[in-house]
């Protein structure tokens, strides 16, 4: 039975603690003091779904040993995910202008979105390669903590609106308008999502069996970690960088403060010196 009168939306400062404090164990995210009405608001559909009777209760739930799968579910609801196709497009211009022309040919080229989100980031990625490289010449790997996003990633369903900020060529080629069921949604096509890969995966872990990549998009997620969680963070994918490869992190982040053999290019866009180009 769903409580309902018993249920109190007030969230406690030993409920919000322990919340926040396996979240950012889990996921590398800090969540500070005044952010009680964000975790309750996330948290309470969850909440009333099973049942229980507030956030003592919920915690109770983490606690035992039979609360590890809500753990993940828990770290879905908390995470953000606003995203949208061509977001900060500077950086695709980049991208396009600067990395392509002077990759290093006899090899794949790498592209890893690292916290992809719905798929935006990804996909918009993939359209730039596949109007400028040859078919078979790269590929792209996107992950997520969130198997929620990484599952909707996987189905490339977006709202129609989605379609505004992609350019008018690339959206012919690469976009297709739903119809009847799907009337108001747009989809990628079959051929380019075949050319990216989605898996859940927690950036906290050792994620170095996914390989090298010329090019790693890490944007908007280290303004949620810690000075100690981005140094370990950037510490690791440094070393995912091919000698020449870059990390292009959120206009409005930086690695100041952040040891590391990286470079900046130019605001936001740090290369992995050493010799050859990605």
């Amino acid at each position: 039975m769903i409580a309902s009168e018993s249920y109190s939306r007030s969230i406690s400062r030993a409920d919000f603690q322990y919340i926040t404090g396996i979240l950012h164990k889990h996921a590398g995210i800090r969540l500070a003091d005044g952010k009680e009405a964000l975790v309750a608001s996330r948290l309470d559909k969850r909440i009333r779904a099973l049942g229980l009777g507030g956030y003592s209760e919920y915690v109770r739930l983490l606690q035992d040993r039979a609360g590890e799968a809500e753990l993940r579910q828990m770290v879905d609801l908390l995470t953000t995910n606003e995203t949208f196709f061509f977001r900060e497009e500077q950086h695709f211009e980049f991208l396009r202008r600067e990395v392509l022309p002077g990759r290093r040919t006899g090899r794949t080229f790498r592209l890893w979105s690292a916290a992809s989100s719905t798929g935006e980031e990804a996909y918009t990625a993939a359209m730039v390669l596949a109007d400028a490289l040859p078919a078979g010449t790269w590929e792209i790997v996107g992950t997520d903590i969130s198997t929620r996003v990484v599952e909707g990633a996987r189905t490339a369903l977006y709202p129609i609106a989605a379609a505004e900020k992609i350019p008018r060529q690339l959206l012919r080629r690469f976009c297709l308008k739903g119809r009847e069921e799907y009337e108001g949604l747009m989809t990628i096509t079959r051929e380019l999502r075949a050319k990216v890969q989605f898996h859940c995966m927690n950036l906290q872990e050792d994620v170095s069996h996914l390989g090298r990549f010329d090019v790693i998009m890490l944007r908007n997620v280290m303004i949620y970690f810690d000075v100690d969680t981005k140094r370990t963070l950037i510490g690791r994918l440094q070393e995912m960088l091919h000698p020449g490869g870059y990390l292009i992190i959120g206009s409005s982040e930086s690695l100041n403060a952040i040891p590391s053999r990286l470079r900046m290019v130019q605001p936001s866009i740090y290369t992995a010196d050493g010799e050859g180009r990605a």
